[in-house]
């Protein structure tokens, strides 16, 4: 039971870290409008193998980290709580998606195979600051460093999981014009949300680390 509320948690913060728009949204709004969905999922899914690669190191840097110093592992998880706040705001104040930028070309055109798909997806979400941040600070702040490196690593597959499904049901959407624009015409708004969310997670997990 103690590692399910730790995994549920950790899902509640990450469900709206993902959604909040950065690298990796941009990189499946364009697979979607200028490929088609089916490589905007292939891209997602090579998205989801990389996050298995940032649990891997995190899993074992963090353990590494915490025998050599508590207090270079303290100052990483309030820096996660602070990057929280941050995004959060960063994203409450965003106009909007801006999908009608996108320009499409002849060359764009091309087929992508598959495999390239896949490691472009791997390549945006490995080099992607965001999904760094969030496991080498909030990952450690969620939870506890005695919790077993399988049960761990359990939880990455969970995130890896709602990643892919997630950005699948964004390439859904921005294949389907009428969705799609309604979308778009709420992206304002959903921003607010997903920010404010953001850093209600934020106070919160600083106002509980304090408590402990």
């Amino acid at each position: 039971m103690q590692y399910i509320l730790e995994f549920l948690g950790l899902m509640a913060v990450f469900s709206i870290f993902i959604v909040v728009p950065g690298a990796d949204f941009a990189v499946i709004l364009r697979q979607s409008i200028v490929h088609g969905r089916r490589t905007a999922i292939m891209t997602g899914l090579g998205m989801g193998f990389s996050l298995l690669f940032h649990i891997s190191y995190t899993i074992l840097g963090l353990g590494l980290i915490l025998s050599k110093s508590l207090m270079l592992f303290a100052a990483i998880k309030w820096a996660g709580v602070a990057y929280l706040v941050y995004l959060g705001i960063k994203s409450f104040r965003e106009p909007g998606f801006k999908v009608r930028d996108i320009e499409v070309t002849a060359e764009d055109r091309k087929p992508v195979s598959m495999l390239k798909c896949l490691g472009m997806g791997f390549i945006t979400n490995a080099l992607n600051l965001k999904p760094v941040l969030f496991f080498l600070s909030l990952f450690s702040t969620l939870v506890h460093h005695d919790t077993p490196a399988l049960i761990q690593f359990s939880y990455g597959i969970g995130m890896a999981m709602a990643l892919v499904a997630w950005f699948a049901g964004v390439s859904y959407f921005f294949t389907v014009n009428a969705i799609r624009d309604r979308f778009i015409a709420s992206g304002k708004w959903f921003n607010r949300i997903t920010g404010a969310a953001l850093v209600g997670f934020g106070f919160r997990l600083a106002l509980s680390r304090a408590a402990d």
